[in-house]
């Protein structure tokens, strides 16, 4: 029986997104923010991270939505450090990581966390929460004035704190994110302004570096957009800037890919071909480069140029985007063979990945698939785990928070 059409599926869908949610309470703390959370769920010591902040935002946002009694509190604790202690008064902007007396640890003001503030921002806004449409729009304006390059059609990476200096990188992982987020706040706002722009990014990325590279997409780049091929080839398993071609990412571009397709499709608009072409061809190379290419279940994290894996460690986050792009896919074609890997996937995420005994998921696992920590420790966040247990139980537009707030859950 096909598992994202059988009821009972949904339900254990259900369960373990309740399962992750209580887990993921402990990492608020009194003084203010989130904490990554250790193995077995307590508090880590270390900095205020903006990226750990805003995820754990967006996921309590789809708990309060959920209807799970005390989750609106957890994103209202969320709110109030990224427009506190996160918040950059004298230049704009937002700190990367602050210590926990609020001193600044990064300045610098970057694309990727800059992007999860307007994700939950727009997802807080969508659960009704109290000064998130105010977060929105300061975080959009953000967008507009700092990191949308209208020349390009992408996003910028990285300025220094008072946006004199802009860095020469740029990035993929970041523009990746930045999609999300504006999909997000398309369907908040109804400014299809942010949807126009989440399509451009796509069409570059995907139907153009991704396609003209055997799908293997280039993540690193100059500022003319010319790909750095060897970035980080010192420090292949970075865990936000690898050396190569990242597997789990090609999942998660086809998935948004889909979303922006189906976004396109409900504004009375022809979504072009390659859309749904390109996310199914991200896919099938995503499984042909990346799932059991070395004798074990479990997808590689990244590999070079020719697909050959690089670093071989299986991240928690790879096998939810792939369930994901999995359900997605098969909302968008219907093919069985979609249902299939995303049955076999979900079956290899219930053998090794969940923790049935700490909690949570196994954020990294060795080629033997134990717990491995070359990468990760311990267990960082909830975003990529509760999403996979969404994404089968939705439509592909409107995304995540704003469908729950409308109450197409199924």
């Amino acid at each position: 029986m096909p598992w994202l059409t059988t009821p009972a599926h949904a339900r254990w869908l259900e369960a373990e997104t309740d399962r992750l949610l209580d887990f993921g309470r402990a990492s608020a703390l009194p003084t203010g923010g989130f904490a990554r959370q250790d193995d077995a769920g307590r508090p880590t010591d270390g900095p205020l991270e903006l990226w750990i902040a805003c995820r754990m935002t967006h996921v309590y946002a789809i708990g309060h939505l959920l209807g799970r009694p005390g989750a609106a509190a957890l994103v209202d604790h969320g709110l109030a450090a990224i427009t506190g202690v996160f918040h950059d008064d004298e230049h704009g902007g937002w700190f990367a990581e602050v210590d926990r007396d609020g001193t600044p640890r990064d300045t610098d003001k970057a694309a990727y966390p800059h992007a999860f503030v307007v994700l939950a921002a727009s997802s807080a806004t969508a659960a009704g929460r109290p000064g998130a449409r105010a977060l929105l729009d300061q975080a959009l304006a953000v967008q507009e004035q700092r990191f949308w390059d209208e020349a390009a059609g992408m996003a910028v990476e990285q300025w220094d704190r008072t946006f004199g200096t802009l860095d020469t990188y740029r990035g993929v992982n970041a523009n990746m994110h930045t999609v999300e987020a504006y999909l997000a706040a398309a369907d908040v706002t109804g400014e299809r302004v942010w949807l126009d722009r989440a399509v451009r990014v796509v069409e570059r990325v995907v139907h153009g570096f991704a396609r003209g590279n055997a799908w293997r997409i280039p993540e690193h780049f100059d500022e003319q957009w010319n790909p750095d091929l060897e970035y980080n080839a010192d420090e292949p398993a970075h865990p936000f800037r690898p050396y190569g071609a990242t597997i789990g990412h090609w999942f998660e571009w086809a998935r948004l890919t889909l979303h922006a397709r189906a976004a396109i499709t409900a504004h009375g608009d022809v979504a072009p071909a390659w859309m749904l072409e390109d996310a199914v061809a991200l896919f099938d190379a995503a499984v042909r480069e990346g799932w059991a290419v070395d004798g074990a279940d479990g997808f590689v994290y990244t590999v070079d140029w020719s697909g050959a894996p690089v670093v071989r460690e299986r991240m928690h986050w790879v096998a939810a985007e792939a369930v994901a792009a999995a359900a997605a896919l098969h909302a968008a074609t219907g093919e069985p063979r979609f249902d299939e890997r995303y049955a076999q996937w979900w079956d290899y995420i219930g053998s090794y990945v969940l923790d049935r005994e700490g909690g949570s998921w196994w954020h990294e696992l060795g080629t033997d698939n134990t717990v491995s920590r070359t990468v990760w420790a311990g267990k960082a966040d909830l975003y990529h785990a509760v999403q996979a247990t969404l994404v089968p139980r939705l439509p592909l537009t409107p995304v995540i928070v704003p469908a729950l707030a409308v109450g197409l859950l199924d």
